[in-house]
């Protein structure tokens, strides 16, 4: 027997039976199309964080960390943050970050330094953390500004703030916020006046040391909310601010009770500082020059491989949770391929004794399964592709409603579709191996006497 006969015969035994073909494939369709939807899930995810990151230069970003004990609430597992503990006498101050700057391979470095404050727009008023940013850093392709500009130095009166707290404030629509005049009312305290005060006074509250002051600054740009966090923190700040401005508002010197630990010589140093690289080559060169001048550093660039690492278990996770369907209709094939060979066994018998051989009956029942597999295969892709799609659509639709951009949540390479395809076709081929061989082992005596 050709090929190609077998392939007829196959061919017009699935005709024949409509309705059966119809539901086995569909078992192998949803199979697929739930394994596609499944790893392009994993894949999209993986594909936004890295392309976020990236964009945003977390990749050639180093945090150098003063020296010492670290402060509570960084690793769960109570591993240290820095790459290097760093040496306890040194101390993170202008200098300091002036000496980074001038290292080799450093395209920027400035401290990380921000201040809580009570921000108001209008008749609305939030607690936040202002954070200082140099113009450089702001305008820097590591900030994504939608609405408005960057501020163009580290002088002028005006700030950024992120869309997410403008919502929180009461303005919907961050291109109108862009000129209005945001508050900033900070606290400082009277040294002083302090020493003059006696406890008593303090806490009954008839005198205190404490004071607020308001400066008012013009909103210049709005940053857009990042789904995945690639901005590297900047994007997450509710409000920068310039050097300049920042440094004649009247505030705290510390932005929590840790950074007083970090006092050298009457001196605060800064609880971090940011230096970006002019490229990732030059990562290990500024990190050992960073350790010898006896600070920590973290690179997120260090943690690529286990990030790596983690989207491989939860591409394995979710493509398990998508074999199951296949599993269920693997059997769904086999069950049918049985019931076929129980209708067919008169006929397998009359093949058998005109001439065609066990290998003949086996790849008849081979091209039975594979055509369903390939039916159900190629339909289950697009099932897949068009369900990511809806669900894509849905989430975007209750995303946009808390100021959050369009994000493609799945992503389909060509490979996902030809790998499901071929992977479709391979386990009909496998369910179709028992049915074949026992299609095979008829008696063409038997089948012929069978009624």
């Amino acid at each position: 027997m050709r090929p190609a006969d077998a392939v007829d015969f196959a061919l017009a035994s699935l005709r024949q039976r409509r309705l059966r073909t119809f539901l086995t494939a569909s078992g192998v369709m949803i199979g697929i199309g739930a394994l596609v939807s499944m790893i392009s899930f994993g894949k999209g995810l993986q594909k936004n964080v890295t392309r976020a990151f990236e964009a945003s230069d977390l990749f050639t970003t180093v945090t150098v960390l003063p020296g010492g004990a670290e402060k509570p609430g960084g690793d769960p597992d109570g591993k240290p943050r820095a790459k290097a503990p760093g040496r306890a006498d040194a101390l993170l101050d202008d200098a300091a970050v002036a000496a980074l700057a001038r290292l080799p391979g450093v395209a920027m470095a400035y401290p990380d330094v921000s201040f809580p404050a009570l921000v108001g727009l209008g008749d609305r008023r939030e607690f936040r953390l202002v954070q200082v940013v140099p113009a450089a850093a702001v305008n820097s392709s590591a900030l994504r500004i939608r609405w408005g500009r960057a501020y163009g130095s580290d002088d002028e009166n005006g700030v950024v703030v992120n869309r997410t707290v403008l919502r929180q404030l009461g303005e919907t629509e961050p291109a109108a916020a862009v000129g209005r005049t945001i508050r900033i009312t900070t606290v400082s305290i009277d040294l002083a006046r302090l020493a003059t005060l006696n406890l008593a006074s303090i806490f009954s509250g008839a005198s205190s040391p404490v004071s607020q002051e308001t400066a008012e600054f013009p909103i210049v740009g709005v940053t857009e909310v990042m789904a995945f966090g690639g901005e590297g923190g900047l994007a997450e700040s509710a409000v920068m601010i310039p050097p300049g401005p920042a440094g004649r508002i009247k505030r705290l010197p510390f932005s929590s009770v840790w950074d007083l630990f970090r006092i050298r010589d009457g001196r605060i140093g800064y609880s971090a500082a940011t230096v970006r690289l002019a490229s990732l080559r030059d990562l290990d060169r500024v990190r050992s020059k960073v350790q010898d001048l006896g600070f920590g550093t973290f690179a997120l660039a260090d943690q690529l491989e286990e990030v790596t690492r983690a989207f491989r278990f939860m591409d394995m996770a979710l493509a398990a949770v998508g074999m199951i369907a296949i599993v269920v209709a693997a059997l769904g094939i086999v069950n049918t391929m049985i019931m076929s060979i129980l209708e067919r066994y008169r006929e397998i018998g009359v093949m058998k004794a005109v001439g065609a051989s066990d290998g003949d009956i086996k790849r008849i029942f081979f091209f039975e399964s594979g055509a369903i597999g390939l039916a159900g295969g190629a339909a289950g892709c697009v099932l897949g592709w068009a369900t990511s799609l809806l669900i894509n659509r849905l989430i975007d639709l209750y995303l946009s409603r808390q100021g959050m951009p369009h994000v493609a949540y799945f992503s389909f390479p060509a490979w996902i579709f030809l790998g499901a395809v071929a992977f479709a076709v391979l386990v009909s081929l496998a369910s179709g191996i028992y049915p074949a061989r026992r299609a095979a082992r008829v008696d063409p005596v038997v089948a012929l006497r069978h009624d």
